[in-house]
């Protein structure tokens, strides 16, 4: 498998477990001159990344493939209204908006004036 057709998250798997592998003292699959190890600073996930870059990882990966089922699809059947319906639909969520208003009380803005100078006379 190519490292080009992997993940972010495939690629951070393996590089992880790759990594973890080489700092316990795993023998590199690659050949890596003591210069280029030096120049890494001998960075377990930088030469795991350079094995998985040059494809020499022995590690597979399977994809679970979307369930495949059979049968036709069916639509959904959308029922159409006239415009008399959705007027009568509308006028009636708008009387029980004003119902559930009259519960709650709405405030009225002369009401809280009102209020609001009987406070401060009484001040």
């Amino acid at each position: 498998m190519n490292s080009a057709d992997l993940t972010k998250y495939e690629r951070a798997r393996i590089l992880g477990a790759r990594a973890l592998q080489i700092a316990m003292n795993a023998p590199l699959l690659i050949k890596i001159d003591k210069e280029d190890l030096e120049k890494i600073k001998f960075d377990a996930l930088k030469i795991a990344e350079v094995e998985l870059n040059s494809n020499v990882l022995p590690i597979s990966i399977t994809k679970p493939l979307p369930k495949k089922e059979e049968g036709a699809l069916k639509r959904v059947k959308e029922k159409k209204l006239s415009d008399e319906e959705i007027k009568e639909s509308e006028s009636e969520e708008e009387k029980e908006i004003a119902q559930e208003g009259e519960i709650m009380g709405i405030a009225n803005p002369e009401e809280e004036n009102d209020e609001e100078t009987d406070e401060s006379e009484e001040a």
